[in-house]
């Protein structure tokens, strides 16, 4: 039996290794080819082809991570239809292979997968895109926000919450087009600061802003509020918002690790600020690498199929269409959850529970007519 595990795994592991790797060398030809409208671009004309290979380069690591259940079904559909088109499975199934062993061994090399991809998405792929974004932006000399407006966070102080814009944020870690609105404890609006640039001071939880336009609002005098407007060329402002957050609020949350965004949660929750968006794609993050589990199973009952007739590439498509109705159905979940409120763990693990339940089955029927 060691000797049939060894020849499955290898099988499968070759099979997936060469799908990951078309499927990446065709996402780097596409991102290679949206990168060139760019090169040339930027202060002095910065932006050049090396700048826009490595960040083309430093963005695999994100490709490989949401490609790869989907090439572990297809290189495991191929090596399971290949053994059954070859009458393989038939001899390893009347060596005493039974189809608890079989699908053991599949879910041993798909328990190795799910660790393979968790260390990716959690380890290479947020560090990597950072790094690419950070490069990309250095070069061309434009600062990444979130959407139109920035990033907004909110936090609760002792005299009452301040709510805080942050336009853009620099690869010096500066921050650009910066409001703070501060609330008293009723609710009324005490101060607003605007900010042209503010960067974080290490040394405690201050945040240096500069070219500072402050209106203080005078809410104890009757009738209309006063309002009284200075111009302070620098202010140091306290808060416990650390750079790390703002870093989180500019990114893309599926692009985040698992603890980035459960600490982040945390800090939404504590202000009492939705984060419903971001509980989903944390069951995401949790859920999606043993997605890979259920690709192995969708893949076995392959290999009891008589195939003898059939192309071996009439079945690799139907992999292909198989992982991506998987890909384009946990994305539409995570919308429509969000958009109903639907609770987080569930819009996260719905698509890969229906799957499974569709691999049970057809495993099932074909075992029991075979």
């Amino acid at each position: 039996m060691k000797t049939i595990q060894r020849m499955i795994y290898t099988e499968v592991l070759a099979k997936v290794s060469f799908a990951t790797i078309g499927f990446v060398g065709l996402f780097f030809f596409f991102d290679l080819a949206d990168e060139m409208k760019w090169i040339g671009k930027g202060p002095n004309k910065g932006y050049a082809f090396e700048h826009a290979v490595t960040y083309v380069l430093l963005m695999v690591p994100s490709h490989v991570y949401e490609l790869l259940p989907i090439t572990v079904l297809i290189g495991t559909i191929f090596v399971m239809s290949k053994f059954a088109q070859s009458s393989e499975f038939t001899i390893l199934r009347t060596s005493g292979m039974g189809p608890s062993l079989a699908l053991r061994n599949l879910l041993g090399l798909g328990l190795a997968f799910v660790v393979l991809t968790f260390l990716i998405g959690d380890y290479l792929s947020p560090p990597s895109s950072r790094v690419g974004q950070l490069l990309r932006t250095r070069h061309l000399g434009v600062s990444y926000t979130q959407g139109t407006t920035g990033a907004w966070l909110k936090e609760t102080q002792n005299k009452g919450q301040s709510v805080v814009n942050v336009g853009s944020l620099n690869p010096q870690s500066e921050m650009g087009q910066v409001r703070i609105f501060e609330f008293d404890d009723t609710g009324r609006l005490n101060l607003m600061l605007r900010a042209e640039k503010a960067s974080f001071e290490t040394t405690s939880n201050v945040w240096v802003l500069q070219k500072v336009s402050a209106d203080y609002f005078n809410s104890n005098q009757s009738g209309m509020e006063a309002l009284r407007r200075e111009q302070i060329p620098s202010l140091r402002w306290p808060t416990e918002m650390t750079e790390e957050m703002v870093s989180v609020a500019l990114l893309k949350p599926e692009r985040m690790a698992t603890l980035d965004l459960f600490r982040y949660i945390r800090h939404l929750s504590l202000n009492n600020q939705s984060s419903q968006r971001y509980e989903i794609e944390f069951w995401k993050k949790i859920f999606y690498p043993l997605s890979c589990l259920v690709m192995v199973m969708l893949a076995l009952p392959f290999a009891y199929l008589h195939l003898r007739s059939t192309p071996i590439t009439s079945v690799v498509f139907l992999g292909i269409l198989i992982g991506i109705s998987f890909f384009l159905m946990n994305n539409v979940f995570g919308h429509i959850g969000n958009l109903n409120a639907w609770s987080p763990w569930l819009a996260a693990a719905t698509p890969g529970m229906v799957y499974m339940l569709i691999s049970l089955l057809a495993f099932g029927w074909l075992v029991l007519r075979h």
